[in-house]
C-alpha cells in the first residue's frame, strides 16, 4: 500500500525479505561448498565448511535447504511472474531497457520480463539441482541408482549450477544498477519516484487498492 507520509510504497513483507535473504545466503554456501568439490584447484574452499569430509556431509543438506527456503519465495511470488502480453513488448524494447530509456517501455506490473524469466530460470534450474543431486547423494541414495546414472547425474548438476551462479549474478547486478531496487529488501519499501518509473502498472494497482 502507498505510505502518502513518507512518499514510499510498500514492496515486501518482513517474511518475504527474511526469506530472500535466507535463500541467498544458503546458496551463495552452496555455490562455496559445491566449487570446493567440482575442481580440487578450488579445494581450500573446503577449509570454510571444517574440510573436505565436512563439505560432503554438508553440501546435500544446504542444498534441501535452498529446496525448502526458494520453495516459500516460490509460493509467495508464482503468481506475479505469469507472462502478460505486456511483457513481450517489453521484450522487444530490450535495447531501451538497456540504455535505461524507460519512457519508450510500456508500463511494468510488479515484475518486468527480465525479472520473470529469471524467476522461472531459477525455479528450472533448483528443481533439476535437486534432482540429481539426489542420484548423487551416496549416503542416502546410492543404492538406488547405476554408475552410469550418477556420472550423468554430475554433469547435469555441474552445469546447472554454473548457470544458477550465473543468474545470481544477474540479479544482483541488476538489482544494484537499478538504483533504489536493494532498499526494497533491505527496508520492504520503495520511493514512489521509483514505483513510478520502473513499475508503473504496479503502483497504479497499489493506489487502486488504497480506501476511498
Amino acid at each position: 500500500m502507498i505510505e502518502r507520509k513518507h512518499g514510499t510504497v510498500g514492496r515486501y513483507t518482513p517474511g518475504a525479505r527474511v526469506n530472500h535473504w535466507l535463500n541467498a545466503i544458503i546458496l551463495i554456501l552452496l555455490a562455496l561448498s559445491g566449487m570446493s568439490l567440482f575442481h580440487p584447484a578450488l579445494f581450500f574452499l573446503s577449509d570454510l565448511f571444517g574440510g573436505g569430509t565436512w563439505t560432503r556431509i554438508l553440501h546435500p543438506w544446504l542444498g534441501l535447504a535452498l529446496l525448502v527456503t526458494f520453495a516459500g519465495l516460490f509460493l509467495r511470488f508464482w503468481r506475479y511472474n505469469l507472462w502478460e502480453r505486456g511483457d513481450s513488448l517489453w521484450m522487444q524494447h530490450i535495447g531501451d531497457v538497456v540504455t535505461q530509456r524507460e519512457e519508450n517501455l510500456p508500463e511494468v506490473g510488479r515484475y518486468n520480463a527480465g525479472q520473470k524469466i529469471l524467476f522461472w530460470g531459477m525455479t528450472i534450474l533448483i528443481l533439476v539441482l535437486a534432482a540429481s543431486g539426489i542420484v548423487m547423494w551416496d549416503t542416502r541414495f546410492g543404492q538406488y541408482f547405476t554408475i552410469e546414472q550418477k556420472r550423468v547425474a554430475a554433469v547435469v548438476h555441474a552445469t546447472a549450477a554454473v548457470l544458477t551462479i550465473g543468474l545470481w549474478i544477474i540479479h544482483v547486478y541488476a538489482a544494484i544498477w537499478v538504483k533504489g531496487t536493494v532498499r526494497a529488501m533491505t527496508q520492504g519499501s520503495v520511493t514512489g519516484g521509483w514505483a513510478w518509473k520502473h513499475h508503473r502498472k504496479w503502483l497504479r494497482e497499489e493506489v487502486a487498492k488504497e480506501p476511498r
